[in-house]
């Protein structure tokens, strides 16, 4: 039996084929998010054994507060990741030592300040995102457990492991990320039902979710650390304050699009939140299962857009153009597959995947009426996932090259030109059932444009990498 053949990090980015190298890279990185995914939802299908609809609304509420981890993570981990691999790409590797420590205690420093001002203004800031009487004692609770002690854990696991990925080590990021996810599909039921008393559901799910990130967080330091020992990556303080600042500036060039991307993207959660809670909290709580399931296409395609950044970066600033391309055309390809088996899975089982969150069997009325919204929600939402993966593949490209003004501009257009305007519209016109199909439509604009500003993003006889 042949021995599985191993490549160094600069030949799996440079020679290895194109397919080969992609599975590389993303079947880790799939599997996490997936993983990730799962333990997300476990919260949600937890709870939703309670019976309890405002239980599952407060959790719809606080997503978008920990979404903003993800935001934060983006800041650094994507910012610094996309560089390193460039600066990879051109042999500079003593620089991307520099690079990957000066992000990691970025997200150590970002990481605090959030969690301090969320532990400031927490109960203003749930009223604003549509926490009514019923649902603001749950969505405190998960709020002050998950971001405000759980927030530095949470943004540093996510961070580490984008830098790792960059890197090459795709492997060691994944099972880092997955251990937490795992370990909370453990730890939630144990808390919920078993530690803490009835009623303190929400809770015991936050605290399930806190231990985990701390264990993942813990792990993906050992691994950064062992990773240093092979790769251009450090967590030397005094690596950290040598970088100069015009290779600051290119770490927030691609850094602060991608948490400004994440952070629209939580903007518009927060409207539909408010707008859905303005029918009736069993809207919201519809609302927020779909929103939670309809991340299962989202987190393959994301898997598969993370797996490409490191080597588009590293081709680009190599000037291997027919390779850039054919890992663009690949994953593209990929992502549009994986969307189109989504939307017809999610169109024939849209009404039992609802009753996967919710049982019926506490207050079954309430329980069925929350089913029945989520149901139309599902069929009309998961039309977008196509064109939310060419979004989504646009921007990762625009990352990875370096080409922070047209991932920011994308960003601001598909959210602010696009999804949140019609959002309104057709929440007005059309109602809930408006609030639903603003996402497709919103999107498929969005992804237009995506691939207009990817055409003129790709590079032609030349590559300037930016210093």
């Amino acid at each position: 039996m042949s021995k599985k053949q191993v490549y160094t990090k600069t030949e799996l980015f440079s020679s290895v084929p194109v397919p080969k190298a992609l599975l590389t890279m993303a079947v880790p990185t799939i599997i996490s998010q997936i993983i990730n995914l799962i333990y997300n939802m476990v919260d949600a299908f937890f709870i939703g054994r309670t019976g309890n609809s405002y239980m599952m609304a407060a959790t719809s509420i606080t997503l978008t507060m920990v979404m903003m981890n993800v935001a934060l993570s983006n800041l650094f981990g994507i910012g610094g990741g996309s560089l390193v691999a460039r600066l990879m790409g051109t042999g500079e590797n003593k620089k991307a030592r520099e690079v990957s420590s000066f992000s990691f205690y970025g997200a150590v420093c970002v990481s605090l300040i959030y969690a301090t001002l969320v532990g400031i203004f927490l109960n203003p800031l749930l009223r604003f995102l549509g926490a009514s009487d019923a649902t603001i004692g749950y969505a405190h609770s998960y709020a002050l457990i998950v971001i405000v002690i759980g927030c530095l854990p949470s943004v540093l696991s996510m961070a580490a492991a984008h830098l790792l990925r960059n890197a090459g080590f795709s492997s060691q990021a994944s099972i880092g990320l997955s251990m937490g996810g795992i370990l909370n599909v453990i730890l939630d039921p144990l808390f919920m039902f078993v530690i803490l008393p009835k009623g303190q559901e929400v809770t015991g799910a936050a605290v399930a979710t806190t231990i985990s990130n701390f264990i993942s967080c813990a792990y993906l330091i050992f691994a950064y650390r062992k990773a240093a020992s092979e790769a251009p990556l450090s967590m030397n303080l005094k690596e950290a304050r040598a970088l100069d600042l015009p290779h600051i500036r290119n770490v927030m060039s691609v850094g602060i699009p991608s948490a400004i991307l994440l952070a629209l993207f939580d903007l518009a959660n927060i409207c539909v939140n408010i707008l859905a809670a303005g029918h009736n909290d069993l809207v919201l709580a519809g609302i927020g299962i779909v929103m939670k399931v309809e991340r299962l296409p989202n987190a393959v395609n994301i898997g598969i857009c993370q797996g490409m950044l490191p080597i588009v970066a590293f081709n680009y600033s190599a000037k291997n153009h027919s390779r850039l391309k054919e890992t663009i055309r690949t994953a593209r390809t990929a992502g549009l597959a994986i969307s189109f088996l989504c939307i017809l899975l999610f169109e024939l089982f849209a009404n039992t995947t609802a009753r996967i969150f919710l049982s019926t069997s506490a207050d079954s009325e309430t329980a069925l009426r929350t089913i029945a919204y989520a149901s139309v929600f599902l069929r009309i939402r998961c039309l977008a996932s196509p064109v939310q993966l060419i979004n989504y593949h646009t921007s990762y490209c625009m990352q990875a090259m370096g080409k922070g003004k047209e991932t920011l501009l994308h960003a601001f257009v598909r959210e602010l030109v696009f999804y949140i305007p019609f959002m309104f519209l057709l929440d007005h016109l059309f109602m809930e059932k408006g609030l639903a199909a603003a996402l497709p439509i919103g999107e498929g604009c969005a992804a237009l444009f995506a691939l207009y500003l990817l055409h003129r993003s790709l590079p032609g006889q030349e590559y300037i990498l930016e210093k």
